[in-house]
């Protein structure tokens, strides 16, 4: 897979900045509750090539996660 080239965190919480607790990724501790929004935005970057990311606003509603951005993905 392309575990190497996943250099970053997985996603962020989103408020009155862009970039918000609760910092999302392999190591985070932070539990994520009802009403937060934060993105997933999971990347590669390949040397000598460039790379990709992905990303998605989520709302956390009832325990579950659902996706209100609305970007088409080709």
């Amino acid at each position: 897979g392309y575990g190497e080239a996943f250099g970053h965190g997985l996603g962020h919480g989103v408020g009155l900045a862009i970039h918000e607790r609760p910092r999302l990724g392999p190591n985070s501790k932070e539990q994520l509750v009802n009403d937060m929004v934060f993105t997933i935005e999971p990347g590669i970057y390949l040397t000598g090539w460039g790379g990709v990311r992905i990303e998605d606003t989520v709302v956390m509603e009832s325990g579950k996660i659902r996706v209100i951005s609305r970007a088409r993905k080709i």
